[in-house]
């Protein structure tokens, strides 16, 4: 059993496609997984699976969540590794930027490289974004509230499904991570 993490987009968000944490780690738990735990309303849940499971886990649990509660809701998975790797590789914390300004938009797919070339760098000044594998980092200064740097612009340039978090919810599924597996 592999710890893995799971990132849910659009759930809880505005008084909208209300999902209790409870219901969300019953799904895990009924499609296999073990050591399921969530982490705020947004939709983090780090869970312990095999490898042919973890690769089922986002289709069963998002069809789950169509069939209960009458939505769809994207469902995007990392290993623990991964999520190391994610952390680690963050340019622009390596160039020293306000950590509270920092953020991961999570992708579905690999985009194709043409369509990273396409993205606009000037969209949303003084915003900044890096496209590293199924990453997206983003150097955020006046919030992601204010950003044209959107799920909807990548997504729709990048032809795959993007889920953002801040920097501080990343490190915090990775600690958790950790903590899964000292405990296994």
């Amino acid at each position: 059993m592999n710890i893995h993490v799971a990132l849910l987009r659009g759930i809880n968000v505005g008084g909208k496609n209300r999902l209790s944490m409870k219901d969300l780690a019953a799904m895990f738990e009924d499609a296999g997984c073990r050591s399921v735990t969530t982490y705020i309303q947004s939709g983090n849940v780090i869970f312990q699976a095999t490898p042919p499971l973890a690769r089922r886990i986002p289709s069963l649990v998002q069809d789950a969540i169509a069939d209960r509660f009458d939505f769809d809701a994207p469902v995007l998975t990392r290993t623990a590794e991964e999520l190391v790797k994610t952390v680690r590789a963050n340019p622009f914390l390596k160039a020293g930027a306000d950590v509270e300004r920092l953020h991961v938009a999570f992708l579905a797919d690999r985009p194709a490289a043409a369509n990273v070339k396409a993205l606009d760098p000037d969209r949303s000044p003084p915003d900044a974004f890096a496209v590293r594998g199924r990453e997206i980092y983003l150097h955020l200064p006046n919030g992601a509230g204010r950003t044209k740097l959107t799920n909807a612009y990548f997504d729709t340039k990048l032809e795959t499904v993007s889920t953002l978090r801040n920097w501080r919810t990343v490190l915090k599924l990775l600690e958790l991570a950790a903590q899964t597996r000292k405990e296994t």
